[in-house]
């Protein structure tokens, strides 16, 4: 007798999927990569190559994942294996493929998860005022490196704070994800990103009314402060390499070849608007980036540091900009404490929302796959990733977070993106995706994108991963700029991704297995 499958969730209305899907998208990336990626890359220039990568790759996968993340769903599948296996049933290696729509996601919630975690302890020190107990740059690093446990100094002397916090985010994540697409993420996304768009405008504001802290340096406000971001130095578009952090901060901040969007989609129902939607989605993120993230960091940075020290600033990486950088500026404002707070809240609220969501590929594959209950799978996956997360945590300074990232956040993404532009286009075929994609549809999408989708899609997605492949899969694999005592780290790391992938592979052969001897019972 054939087991029957539980009914599949659904989202309550199209502002639920449309603020989910924008909650996944808007992270730490929007407030944080962007303006140090564009400061880096030749300011204002960088914003060509991020303009054409959105359009010729950007949109395009984001209708991809939309569309057949509702195809799949169609047939009672909500992430990668079993979708792609929907889009061609005679190839039984396909669902393979898909593998990497559930291992990205798990390895970004490895890492994500402590990283976000830190938001939400420095809001809690920036409004009891023990952040403020930090005034200069070297202070406010030694802050940091005391939190995360790489140093011991007077503001902490274990890492005992951060694990606290780190356990307080994971329980908070299990929360929502308990409750379920509707009852957890869209109920949080719905009350959440309102929340970030007002945090963010506070601060935008705040920051676009700053006035030049030194009369004797009059050229340090915040007119030039938007130059110095937005200026274009066209030199940098002979760059490869400027091409190339565009079109990944693109996939990055869209949060597409994640794996994701197909499954959040696969929750709509066959006649859901997948155009309007997506694009809606889209655009809120692509507001929080350019606008409000463009707006605060970059900015204050140069009206506190000048145009000479703003360029170290944004080369000091994210976590600097975050956590140093942002309180230091902070505190030469009024209600600092508040403001500080504000800032870490924003950062949090857009840290939990895409968190939640990297979660949701592992549950609905044991969900859709094993027929497994929510509370049974949740507990899986929440002692599965809890054990997980450790390496994250107790070996951040030995670059863990790093590899993590690489491999989950950049190299399979681009992988996995490409894979999903081929099968969409030339697998499942143009003519029945692009009557697909205008199922339900109350806009027609521009005929121009059906060559785009088609043909300039995947060859522009070839071209990075080619490109990449010439210049750096040699130094990498032999670990060229890993520092020897950390070599053994970045091998176990890797040996761990290896094995978390096979798993997930074993998983699929097992549940496909499963469906034939139950088919073939049935019969």
């Amino acid at each position: 007798m054939a087991v029957q499958k539980p009914q599949r969730e659904t989202w309550s209305s199209k502002i639920g999927i449309i603020l989910a899907v924008a909650g996944s998208a808007v992270g730490l990336g929007n407030f944080l990569r962007f303006p140090a990626k564009a400061v880096a890359n030749g300011g204002g220039a960088f914003m060509i190559p991020y303009f054409v990568s959105l359009l010729l790759i950007g949109i395009p996968l984001m209708w991809i994942e939309w569309t057949l993340g509702r195809f799949g769903g169609g047939f009672g599948h909500g992430t990668a294996p079993g979708i792609f296996h929907s889009i061609a049933r005679k190839n039984r290696f396909i669902k393979y493929f898909g593998v990497i729509g559930i291992f990205g996601p798990l390895v970004i919630f490895m890492y994500y998860l402590y990283i976000e975690s830190w938001s939400l302890a420095y809001s809690f020190f920036a409004i009891t005022g023990k952040l403020s107990q930090a005034t200069d740059q070297i202070q406010m690093r030694g802050f940091l490196q005391g939190f995360q446990g790489l140093t011991s100094n007077q503001f902490f002397s274990s890492l005992a704070p951060a694990y606290t916090f780190f356990l307080i985010t994971f329980v908070l994540n299990i929360f929502v994800i308990y409750h379920g697409i509707k009852g957890g993420i869209e109920r949080l996304c719905k009350w959440a990103m309102p929340s970030l768009f007002l945090c963010g405008l506070v601060l935008m504001i705040r920051v676009m009314t700053l006035g030049a802290p030194d009369p004797s340096r009059p050229d340090w406000n915040v007119l030039n402060g938007f130059g110095f971001l937005w200026n274009p130095d066209l030199s940098a578009l002979k760059s490869a390499q400027v091409w190339l952090e565009a079109a990944g901060q693109i996939l990055f901040t869209l949060s597409v070849g994640i794996g994701v969007i197909l499954t959040y989609a696969s929750y709509l129902s066959k006649t859901d608007d997948i155009v309007l939607s997506g694009l809606t989605a889209a655009s809120m993120n692509e507001i929080a980036e350019i606008i409000i993230g463009g707006s605060i960091v970059v900015p204050a940075a140069f009206v506190f540091f000048g145009p000479v020290d703003i360029r170290a600033v944004a080369d000091s990486g994210v976590f600097n900009l975050s956590y140093v950088t942002m309180p230091l500026i902070l505190q030469h404002l009024p209600l600092a404490d508040i403001l500080s707070f504000l800032w870490f809240l924003l950062l949090f609220i857009a840290g939990i929302t895409s968190s939640v969501s990297l979660a949701q590929p592992v549950i609905a594959f044991m969900e859709d796959e094993f027929n497994l209950s929510r509370r049974k799978t949740v507990a899986i996956f929440a002692v599965a990733t809890f054990i997980l997360c450790q390496p994250a945590v107790l070996f951040l300074g030995r670059g863990v977070v790093d590899e993590l990232d690489f491999w989950g956040g950049t190299f399979f993404l681009v992988i996995f993106a490409t894979i999903e532009a081929i099968l969409f286009s030339w697998v499942l075929g143009m003519e029945a995706a692009w009557d697909e994609i205008h199922l339900g549809s109350e806009m027609a999408v521009p005929r121009v994108y059906k060559f785009i989708i088609k043909y300039v899609t995947p060859l522009f997605l070839l071209v990075i991963l080619g490109t990449w492949f010439f210049q750096k899969w040699l130094p990498v694999i032999l670990m060229e700029d890993v520092a020897p005592e950390n070599k053994i780290y970045i091998l176990a790391t890797r040996v761990g991704l290896f094995l978390i992938f096979s798993m997930i592979a074993l998983m699929v052969k097992v549940a496909w297995r499963r469906k034939r001897q139950t088919a073939g019972g049935a019969q």
